[in-house]
């Protein structure tokens, strides 16, 4: 794709007049790894799923939280694999080096820093949104800001400094987690379908001749 003339940027005050993303697609809370080797039956025979992690936010210095929560979203359902509770299992780690599998997410280096805390792997088979959007002039590396570029709705951030190692998910972290893995897969279907034309976007901003 040839360099654009302009970029694509949205501002906070634009996402937060937006609507809310409704998500009404089943939620699957894994909690053993007997229920992790069934999900990840299904989702290696897919083609391209979301994903996406979570962990336990740090309020006080020295802590350090290691990630509690893996989301991997079809575009039918989501599962919410609790690490926190048996770690991570040969058959999750087999599924993150599967070339055979697509998987979509953002700040990826991040989420495979602190998986590798749990067991080293090699990561195949991902594709990085921040990455991915660049050739579509989208400045922006929020999953909210891209999101809201793409589909003119917002995802509300208000769980995202919960515990993600409770005892039991609350419904808003559930909803809150698959909508992230979610939103991935949306974004990366959006873009390859040829549905997104960076021309007619309401968020066009032109350079100015000294930017490159």
């Amino acid at each position: 794709m040839q360099t654009l003339a302009y970029d694509i940027a949205i501002s906070k005050e634009a996402i937060a007049e937006m609507p809310l993303v409704e998500y009404t697609n089943p939620i699957i809370v894994v909690d053993t790894p007997q229920q992790a080797r069934e999900a990840l039956e299904y989702l290696s025979q897919q083609e391209y799923v979301g994903f996406d992690t979570e962990t336990r936010p740090n309020f006080r210095k020295g802590q350090n939280h290691q990630v509690a929560l893996v989301q991997i979203a079809t575009s039918e359902k989501t599962f919410l694999f609790r690490i926190c509770r048996f770690g991570l299992i040969t058959e999750l780690l087999q599924f993150f080096e599967s070339k055979s599998v697509t998987k979509i997410g953002l700040s990826l280096k991040d989420d495979f820093h602190n998986l590798h805390k749990f067991a080293e792997f090699h990561p195949e088979g991902f594709v990085e949104l921040q990455e991915m959007v660049r050739a579509y002039a989208i400045t922006d590396a929020s999953l909210q800001k891209i999101f809201g570029i793409l589909f003119g709705h917002r995802i509300s951030k208000g769980q995202r400094l919960t515990n993600w190692e409770a005892e039991a998910l609350t419904q808003a972290q559930q909803t809150y987690a698959a909508i992230d893995a979610w939103a991935c897969l949306q974004i990366y279907h959006k873009l390859t379908s040829g549905q997104f034309d960076p021309e007619s976007s309401p968020y066009k901003v032109m350079r100015t001749p000294t930017e490159s």
